[in-house]
Formats: structure tokens, C-alpha cells, sequence
């Protein structure tokens, strides 16, 4: 089969592999569409350890079943499905509670590092477990459905915070992970919306999503903007989804007392904390990793177009040119989001 091969850091090349393995309790999926993740980009140079090659890379899919494991039951060759990004073990102490995220032995597709190697679905065939796999609604294209693991990001980090009806809140970056935020939040009847970037255009975009105002800290005092517009308090909620020192203190800043914070971005590995303020102001601080189970609700929201993915989509492109297109996200300056890369041409609707 073909794939999409990092062969070396900085290094693409679209290859000839073997086919997966298929184990008793696995689905062997024909890929129909795989979005390009921006770790994966990130991870191409080798800088976040997390993209060792050799490996397949890919975690955002959709397709079709191909062929079942002899212990699969409740699937069959044709099914539409698409599946976690998450590998979980389904037997450890989170696995039992639901938390898969959490999974002591998790593994993740398209991820190689130290402790693990796991080719992924930039490819025309990927193997996962039966139990990462889900079904999906009739009227969902493929191409839309292979970006419910980013929706599923945001719907699990805005699920984590406390939020109450017509609630302030701030999205700090409004890449493709903030701008699914900010559509989130909407859904849960957050009042007021600020979203916070640097770009004018991620900003009009967000503000077309659902945010009512977009603040570039280049322009303005974005954390006196908020208190201006909530009585001197600040926002009930704050999602951070960059993950550098500024933002993170801007996060803090923006935040009233007694509010609520929710960390999705993680650029850096380790960032200062004004603890002062966290401590006096009693702000509560909320991690957010991938997603638990979110999936079936996610699949129904995009399917119903209660969260708009089109917006965010800004090409789909053969396997075969994905190289290029890593290129040009990885050298910035095109006002590209999603590019979704199909092994073979179907069609989208």
C-alpha cells in the first residue's frame, strides 16, 4: 500500500509499505480522509521527540472497514467508521473510569518516541483496536468526520470548565483548536465570547463563529478591554490554547476572581505562574488533554452542523502531495487552517 513516510527529520517521502498487521481484536480501515495535525508538523524537525522516524504519521481519520479481526464483533467489511486518536488500554484504573485520556498505557497513532511506536493514517489502510472505533452518521462525509478528533479537543476542554449560562468568557489563540472553542462554548450558552490573536484574520474567522468581539494584543490592552466590559471583574472563563509564558500570564490577567482557567496549549513545555495571583485571586486552573469519550456527540454536532467545520477547512489534497503541503504550514504566511489529505479521491459532501 502507499503511504505518507517520515523518513528522516525534514523528510517526507510517499512510499510503498507493508500493510498493517491485523491483530485478533483490531479493524483494518481503508482511509478516505486524514487531517494534518499541527503536531504533526511541529513534530517533522524532531524538536517535540514525539515524530522518531521511521513512522506513518496521522491521527485525524475517517474511512471505511476493510477487513475485521477474528474477535471483532458488531463490524463489518463497508462500515463507515472513524476512531480515536487515543490508543487506550481499556484495563487500567482510568480505562475503568472512563478517563481514557488518562490511560497509564496509552499510545497515541502516528506518534513514535521512547516509550512507544505507533504508525498512524496518512496512508491508504491503518489498524486500530475495535474499541477506539466509532460509527458514523449517514449524512457525514468523510472529509468532515475526520476532523471530529480536534472537535473532540474542544468540546473535552470546554466540557472540563464550569461553565453557566451567559458566562464571559476568553479564547486565547484562535488557531484551528480556538476557533473550535469558541464554537463550544457558544453551544453551552457562554453570554459573551472574546477571542484573542494576533492574526486579523483567525480573528474575523472566530467572530464568524461565534465570537462577539476579537482583540489583538499588538492593538490594544487586551486583560483592561475585558474588565472595561465586564464592570472591572474580568471573564468567569479563560481557555488558553497557545501555551508560551505571555499568553498564559495574559490568561491569568484576564481571568476575575474566583474564575476559572482552562490550559489546552502546551508550546512550552514549562511556563512561569504568577502564583500570587492565582493563590489571593482563588483561580482555579483547569489541564485539558485530547478527549474521553466525546466522539459520539462530537459526530452528531458536526453531522447537524452545530459545529461548523467547513469554515475551518481550507483544502483537501491527494496523499501524494501531502510533503508540499506540510511545507507550506510548516513555512507559515498562507491563510491555510485544515488541510485534509485523501489516499484516494472521493467524493465530498
Amino acid at each position: 500500500m502507499k503511504a505518507l513516510v517520515l523518513t528522516r527529520y525534514n523528510q517526507l517521502d510517499y512510499l510503498d509499505v507493508p500493510e498493517p498487521q491485523l491483530g485478533e481484536g483490531d479493524v483494518l480501515v481503508e482511509v478516505k480522509a486524514c487531517g494534518i495535525c499541527g503536531s504533526d508538523v511541529h513534530g517533522l524537525d524532531g524538536s517535540s521527540g514525539r515524530r522518531i522516524p521511521p513512522i506513518i504519521m496521522g491521527h485525524e481519520a475517517a474511512g471505511v472497514v476493510a477487513r475485521v479481526g477474528d474477535r471483532v464483533s458488531g463490524y463489518a467489511v463497508g462500515d463507515r467508521v472513524t476512531f480515536d486518536s487515543t490508543v487506550s488500554c481499556g484495563n487500567c484504573h482510568y480505562c475503568r473510569q472512563g478517563r481514557i485520556n488518562l490511560c497509564d498505557r496509552r499510545r497515541v497513532l502516528g506518534v513514535s518516541c521512547r516509550e512507544f511506536r505507533c504508525d498512524g493514517a496518512y496512508a491508504e489502510r491503518v489498524a486500530v483496536p475495535q474499541r477506539i472505533l466509532y460509527r458514523l452518521p449517514d449524512n457525514l462525509s468523510f472529509e468532515r468526520a475526520a476532523l471530529v478528533e480536534p472537535v473532540s479537543v474542544a468540546v473535552h476542554a470546554v466540557g472540563r470548565m464550569p461553565v453557566r449560562l451567559n458566562d464571559t468568557a476568553v479564547v486565547i489563540g484562535t488557531g484551528m483548536i480556538g476557533l473550535l472553542v469558541v464554537q463550544a462554548l457558544r453551544l453551552c450558552g457562554c453570554g459573551k465570547i472574546f477571542a484573542v490573536d494576533l492574526d486579523d484574520r483567525k480573528l474575523e474567522l472566530a467572530c464568524r463563529l461565534g465570537a462577539a468581539e476579537g482583540l489583538s494584543p499588538a492593538e490594544t490592552g487586551v486583560a483592561e478591554t475585558i474588565r472595561r466590559w465586564t464592570a472591572g471583574r474580568g471573564a468567569d472563563l479563560v481557555l488558553e490554547v497557545v501555551g508560551l509564558p505571555a499568553t498564559v500570564e495574559l490568561a491569568l490577567d484576564c481571568c476575575r476572581k474566583g474564575g476559572s482557567i482552562g490550559l489546552i496549549g502546551n508550546l512550552s513545555p514549562q511556563v512561569p505562574l504568577p502564583l500570587q495571583a492565582a493563590v489571593t485571586r482563588e483561580l482555579t486552573l483547569f489541564g485539558s488533554c485530547a478527549s474521553a469519550g466525546e466522539y459520539p456527540a462530537c459526530l452528531e454536532m458536526i453531522a447537524g452542523g452545530a459545529i461548523n467545520v467547513d469554515a475551518v477547512t481550507s483544502a483537501i489534497a491527494p496523499l501524494a502531495e501531502g510533503a508540499a503541503w506540510f511545507e507550506r504550514l510548516g513555512r507559515g504566511g498562507d491563510p491555510l487552517m485544515k488541510v485534509i489529505l485523501q489516499p484516494r479521491p472521493s467524493d465530498v459532501v
